[in-house]
């Protein structure tokens, strides 16, 4: 039998992202940074949100997170899934299908395009 793990409610679970220690621009952050926002992939989503047309979150999206109300969840050794209140979720990572129709858009998607990679 296997275990898994179904959010009630309006709640669905996401794994985090493995966190960096150092941006872009090449700074250091020390481990004691506190980020407000954490990035993951949803992983299993309850009926409720699945079932409500006005969440636009579904199951394998990348999102972006609010930890405040997030319950983290034991349940795999080497990767952290938590719990989280739709509510507490700020953004959903999407590529765009439009072609882009400045030059400069150009440069900002492809870096966009190798971070959701």
């Amino acid at each position: 039998m296997n275990e898994f793990v179904e959010p009630l409610g309006s709640r669905i679970l996401i794994r985090k992202d493995e966190s960096r220690q150092t941006t872009r621009g090449g700074i250091v952050l020390p481990d004691q940074a506190e980020i407000p926002t954490i990035t993951g992939r949803v992983v299993e989503i309850s009926l409720e949100v699945a079932n409500d047309d006005e969440f636009p979150v579904r199951k394998y999206d990348k999102v972006l997170f609010h930890p405040k109300q997030a319950i983290p969840v034991d349940f795999e050794s080497d990767n952290l899934l938590y719990v989280v209140p739709v509510e507490d979720v700020v953004a959903v990572f999407r590529k765009s299908t439009a072609a882009t129709t400045a030059g400069q858009d150009d440069d900002v998607s492809a870096e966009f395009d190798e971070e959701m990679d």
